[in-house]
């Protein structure tokens, strides 16, 4: 005869989320509430009820999965009324007769009521933005260092030294001397006119 488990309660009341694309699956458990799973959509209305549904309940804390992408605009509107835990879905997905959305965001309130759960490290709201724009600007900027670069080896290649007389190969004088070589202009006393001082 298998013998049942209990877990102790640590959190008061609290939340778990099973977190993908379309769809969040949210289970409320705790002290004088009764269990309760609801779905919402991703948007960002529907979080926001989500929310309001949450704060109604006086939860406290939230548990959800790190899926992806998805669970960003869930944690960043979330993240300012309630203590939010962001879960490796590794750690919570190996559990026998979990079949169902519902079952699992049953399980993730159960391990967050019980304390069993060990959160992500998430940096504040203004070092994410920074990373992201970090990241975006050095999209960016690689490619255009690598077409410079491109560049520079063409003009090397035919022979055209044009880093040894100017400071800087992507500054206003090699860009013009470019643009006037790229026109049919071969005559360097003429090219060397554009240049600026010794």
């Amino acid at each position: 005869m298998s013998k049942s488990i209990t877990f102790e309660q640590i959190v008061e009341r609290g939340c778990g989320i099973d977190i993908h694309k379309k769809v969040l699956v949210a289970t409320i458990r705790g002290t004088d509430i009764t269990e309760d799973t609801r779905s919402f959509d991703s948007f960002t209305e529907d979080i926001e009820a989500l929310r309001n549904w949450l704060k109604e309940n006086k939860v406290t804390h939230v548990a959800m999965e790190s899926t992806e992408v998805y669970w960003k605009p869930v944690f960043n509107i979330l993240e300012s009324d309630f203590e939010v835990i962001l879960v490796n879905a590794r750690h919570i997905k190996n559990v026998p007769d979990r079949k169902t959305d519902k079952v699992d965001s049953k399980w993730i309130t159960k391990l967050l009521w019980s304390g069993l759960l060990r959160g992500s490290f998430i940096p504040p709201k203004q070092t994410r933005e920074l990373r992201d724009l970090t990241r975006y600007r050095r999209k960016i900027v690689d490619p255009i260092t690598s077409e410079k670069n491109r560049l520079h080896k063409i003009l090397e290649n035919a022979n055209i030294k044009l880093s040894s007389v100017v400071s800087n190969m992507s500054g206003a004088t090699a860009t013009k001397i470019i643009s006037t070589m790229i026109h049919g202009q071969e005559d360097v006393d003429e090219l060397v006119k554009m240049r600026h001082g010794k």
